[in-house]
């Protein structure tokens, strides 16, 4: 065995048993494992069911058809996007499963799912997506739209500041709906997430039945006539199309931000989260069918945010009928508001369980609703200060493809790290997981990864300012990558230079919590005392018990040497 493989099985030595099997246990690096939830077991298959449909359908399907359509140039492409998306989701849904398999009980998702991927150096993987996770740990976009819908229903004018008030009047009531409750939460979810369903039915079904000429709508076939007429070949148009396909199927993974809180996990997910995600498919599928039956092609182009409104204008033709739709657009919208603050709470609360975040015990409570209070305050504070702050016009699609891009270089990470993970499992000759993805599909996901990582930056057909914003079409790569760049340099200002200067290194303690919450708390040791502490702490911090025999996961190499 190479030096190389026998770090890896140093590494990951507390997840091996006496007879060499591999289990999930508390590993020597990131947020202790929490063998039992302190949020308890609430999710079951209808929530787990509802939570990614309920997260994926939530303005998307309603509000991105244009900016797809004024992207790809044709209606026949813009189909074959919604298929691609599909296909995307489904890859990286397998990416999901098969970490699941191996970290049941971890929920986060993401988060967890890099630590153990990247192990070292130590602490560099954590401290990037907890920079990220706390700095873009918004929900301004969906908010800005449920409030845009719910004014639109009550007949009311929409002015900038009437937008926003109501925006961070109505997310604060699903802040404390999720802070309240996690049962009652998930119950708002399922119920809500059975009307959306409907409510696409609903749509399609009224499609085809304007494709059939039983409405007033004249010539339904019209866009379907070469459909394929106007497909640009412009780049940056296809990524930006495909950044929103993406953000429209955001939410396949959300029950995975909960696996914790799930009985059975592994089964569970593996059997309902694709069952979620086609189902989502099919209706967005013929929604878009039944919008381009009954709007005409450039009217979708520009419609901005109200694609479904045109919708139900273009076939019923009166208010009533558009503040119907309006209404289920903004239960929608507040559905999925509601299922992507139950699993966003979660990532944050991982974030702060591995010990990179200020006052560990902070975000592990469950105190006082056996809720993450910490997760939920962080999440109101920064989607009010991005509701209001922002200048009105180019935020939306700014802030959504913002998002985007630095989900996209984690993607491309977590995608890959799985086949480092198989390797490690491999040297300890584990066998073989509960769920294993397909190589192909890996590369698929990795293909696709880097399509949306490096076409953002061909300059539109309209030139540096011909994007879907008015300012320059690349600014949110800019920014997205500045995000990261801090996350870098954070990491090594805290881990590499302050121990450098202030001679001293950093080592973790467990805390255990009186609600049975777990967090990694990281402590500096003096140099000077170093050697006494690594004799008499494992890596995790526990006391060593001098007549416990010791195991490759006693030692606590360091920080510094490791970066």
């Amino acid at each position: 065995m190479s030096d190389k493989e026998k770090d890896s099985v140093i590494v990951h030595a507390s997840e091996v048993s006496d007879d060499g099997t591999f289990f999930e246990d508390v590993d020597t690096t990131g947020a202790p494992t929490e063998k039992v939830s302190p949020l308890g077991y609430h999710v079951d298959w209808i929530s787990v069911v509802f939570l990614n449909i309920s997260k994926m359908i939530g303005t998307g399907v309603f509000t991105t058809p244009g900016s797809i359509l004024k992207g790809v140039g044709s209606v026949g492409l813009s189909l074959i996007f919604w298929v691609i998306g599909y296909a995307f989701a489904g890859a990286y849904l397998s990416v999901y499963l098969e970490y699941a398999s191996y970290f049941p009980h971890r929920s986060g998702a993401e988060v967890a799912y890099l630590e153990k991927a990247y192990p070292r150096p130590r602490f560099l993987m954590p401290t990037a997506f907890a920079v990220q996770s706390v700095l873009l740990s918004f929900a301004s976009s969906n908010a800005i739209v449920l409030s845009t819908y719910l004014l639109v229903a009550a007949g009311a004018e929409q002015t900038v500041w009437r937008i926003r008030g109501l925006a961070v009047g109505v997310f604060t009531i699903i802040i404390i709906i999720c802070l309240l409750s996690t049962k009652w939460s998930l119950r708002m979810s399922d119920a809500i997430g059975l009307v959306k369903v409907l409510t696409l039915v609903f749509i399609a079904i009224t499609g085809l039945v304007v494709l059939g000429g039983h409405t007033s709508v004249p010539d339904p076939g019209a866009n379907f006539r070469n459909a394929f007429a106007g497909t640009t070949s412009n780049g940056n148009g296809l990524a930006t199309a495909l950044v929103k396909v993406n953000f429209a199927f955001s939410g396949f993974e959300n029950a995975f931000n909960v696996t914790n809180e799930v009985k059975n996990p592994v089964r569970t997910l593996r059997r309902y989260a694709p069952i979620s995600l086609t189902i989502v498919f099919v209706l967005y599928f013929f929604a878009n069918i039944a919008y381009f039956a009954a709007i005409p092609k450039e009217q979708i182009r520009t419609s901005n945010q109200l694609t479904a409104s045109l919708f139900f204008t273009a076939v019923f033709g009166t208010n009533k009928a558009v503040t119907a739709l309006s209404s289920l657009v903004a239960v929608s919208s507040f559905g999925n508001l509601l299922a992507t603050m139950i699993g966003s709470s979660r990532v944050i609360r991982e974030c702060g369980r591995q010990g990179v975040l200020p006052y560990p015990k902070f975000w592990a409570s469950t105190r006082p609703f056996n809720t993450p209070f910490g997760p939920y305050l962080l999440t109101w504070v920064l989607t009010s200060i991005v509701i209001i702050a922002p200048p009105a016009g180019d935020a939306f699609n700014f802030i959504v493809d913002l998002q985007s891009y630095p989900a996209n270089v984690f993607s491309f990470l977590l995608t890959f790290g799985l086949f480092s993970i198989r390797k490690h499992r491999a040297a300890i000759g584990a066998g073989r997981s509960e769920f294993r993805a397909w190589n192909g599909v890996l590369f698929f996901a990795l293909a696709v990864n880097v399509y949306l990582l490096v076409l953002p930056w061909v300059p539109p057909q309209g030139g540096i300012d011909g994007g879907d914003v008015s300012f320059f079409y690349a600014t949110y790569c800019i920014v997205g990558l500045a995000i990261l760049a801090i996350s870098g340099l954070a990491y090594v200002i805290w881990v590499v230079l302050l121990p450098k200067w202030g001679g001293y290194q950093i080592r973790q303690v467990l805390e255990k919590l009186p609600d049975g919450a777990q967090a990694t708390k990281l402590v500096k040791v003096k140099n000077e005392d170093l050697a006494e502490w690594d004799a008499t702490h494992n890596e995790r911090g526990d006391v060593i018990d001098p007549n416990t025999k010791p195991s490759a996961s006693t030692t606590s190499p360091s920080v510094t040497a490791a970066a």
